[in-house]
């Protein structure tokens, strides 16, 4: 089963809580995400009216799709219960938090799910404490052979 990751939410973002959310989408858009057409390029959530969206999310266009194909950068609503989207809506009120899509995958009833983070944006000092982080974790997998 396909599982998308964006690698650089990690990055950019100290992710404090996790939720996995369902996401309402069209027949060509679940087979673009089978195939693994998806770009996370500067996605990011939001909420309208209550409910949580996803915005420029890629998902491609499926290649054997008629009249009927989607729209890649389509708004997504994400299927999350009513206290887990308060207690985001609540957390987002406080200044710096924000919510990034971190992975979307299959599960095993064959439905896409997308796991997203609740965090706060890291500062440049922040960013260059996980390139250091990262560079001794390889050096020492290089010396140790793990």
């Amino acid at each position: 089963m396909a599982e998308l990751k964006n690698r650089s939410a990690y990055f950019e973002f100290a992710i404090e809580d996790k939720y996995v959310a369902g996401m309402a989408l069209t027949g060509t858009e679940i087979k673009s995400i089978r195939s693994g057409k998806v770009s996370f390029n500067d996605s990011f959530c939001y909420f309208s009216k209550g409910e949580l969206y996803v915005k420029s999310l890629h998902i491609a266009e499926y290649s054997h799709g008629s009249y009927a194909n989607h729209d890649p950068l389509r708004e997504r609503k994400l299927l999350l219960q009513k206290k887990e989207l308060k207690k985001m809506e609540k957390k987002l009120q406080e200044k710096g938090y924000t919510i990034v899509p971190l992975r979307i995958f299959i599960n095993d009833k064959g439905l896409a799910k997308m796991e997203i983070g609740l965090g706060k944006g890291k500062k440049l000092h922040d960013k260059r404490d996980s390139i250091k982080q990262r560079e001794a974790d390889r050096e020492l997998r290089r010396n140790f052979k793990l």
